[in-house]
């Protein structure tokens, strides 16, 4: 009977071997610009994965400890909180003493260089940032024994740590807010394909308002981002609901978007109607929209991934964390602060 090696004790020369080539062509088909034939490289490739083995760059005569490096999965950087939370990873991951990987996965051919990548360089650990990059990454990751942190998300997935901003205690906020304000009229804004964290808040605001026995309009953008929220007010003043005096929206973009559009059509807030965002990235708070928002606090967000990603790399068979980040809401001119 054949014993399977494990990962760690498999060698480039056992992969030469399993695929009938000499020990070259397998450094050369795990070098960048390598030259090896396509027959060959496809061979050594499967003998690679049917052996377990991973090239490790950074570890090699290091006795194969994990390296300085963590792995950050992030997803549309064009998003504004987006870019702010890599931004505070990036100084947090530095802080710590760790340098950061960053890849951006759209694709199966993406997810599995990526997982490639992490596991040739032994990343001491991946942080997978708010959006929708694939379960396959996460799971990949855990079986290779690499801590993993998600933020912003929820999958049920063991040993993988998350770290949340409290989508209900902001929900909450907002309610209140436009309650106290006067709106009868609710509704909530996001988008059509939406991340866990923006129906994860919807639902929390629907709880929020159920307490008040209301109920809120739910407008579904078809595209995400500030355009999204344009074409979502546009298609609210043209229906037969516009009757709508409160608003929350899933995230910045979408309400700084929605204000926009709802301007086009001649209203204004707080004059005609409220509203409040969830994020409070920079553009918030210039001039032209002064949008009201739940603020989302990035440094802690980042600083207990970080934390949480040690923590499991001590001890991967910690209970499961799920921490949740304190929101604020920041107040300001579409739904002002109450006045006595």
């Amino acid at each position: 009977m054949i014993k399977h090696r494990k990962k760690s004790s498999v060698t480039a020369q056992d992969v030469a071997l399993r695929a009938g080539v000499s020990r070259a062509a397998v450094s050369r088909t795990f070098t960048n610009n390598g030259s090896v034939a396509k027959h060959t490289r496809e061979k050594v490739l499967q003998a690679a994965n049917e052996l377990g083995y991973q090239v490790n760059f950074l570890a090699q005569g290091l006795n194969r400890k994990r390296s300085q490096l963590i792995g950050v999965v992030v997803a549309r950087l064009s998003d504004p909180f987006r870019s702010g939370l890599l931004e505070g990873l990036l100084l947090e991951i530095q802080r710590q003493g760790y340098q950061a990987m960053v890849t951006e996965v759209r694709n199966a051919d993406g997810l599995e260089e990526t997982i490639r990548r992490f596991t040739q360089f032994r990343v001491s650990g991946v942080i997978v940032t708010s959006g929708q990059p694939p379960s396959e990454l996460v799971n990949e990751c855990v079986q290779h024994n690499i801590p993993v942190v998600g933020i912003n998300r929820q999958m049920d997935i063991k040993d993988v740590d998350f770290v949340c901003s409290d989508n209900k205690a902001g929900a909450a906020l907002a309610a209140q807010q436009l309650l106290e304000s006067g709106c009868k009229q609710l509704a909530w804004l996001n988008y059509k394909d939406s991340t866990w964290g923006g129906i994860n808040r919807g639902e929390c605001f629907k709880h929020a308002i159920d307490q008040h026995q209301l109920q809120a309009l739910e407008l579904l953008a078809e595209q995400d981002g500030y355009q999204g929220g344009r074409q979502a007010a546009h298609q609210l003043c043209a229906s037969q609901n516009w009757n709508i005096d409160g608003v929350f929206c899933a995230n910045a973009q979408l309400a700084c978007g929605f204000l926009d559009g709802m301007r086009e059509q001649g209203f204004s807030a707080p004059q005609d109607f409220h509203l409040i965002g969830f994020d409070d990235t920079e553009l918030t708070g210039q001039y032209s929209y002064q949008l009201t928002t739940i603020r989302q606090n990035i440094d802690l967000i980042a600083k207990q991934a970080v934390l949480n990603l040690q923590a499991r790399g001590r001890d991967n068979t910690a209970k499961q964390r799920f921490d949740l980040v304190p929101v604020t809401l920041t107040l300001r001119a579409t739904s002002p602060a109450l006045t006595d």
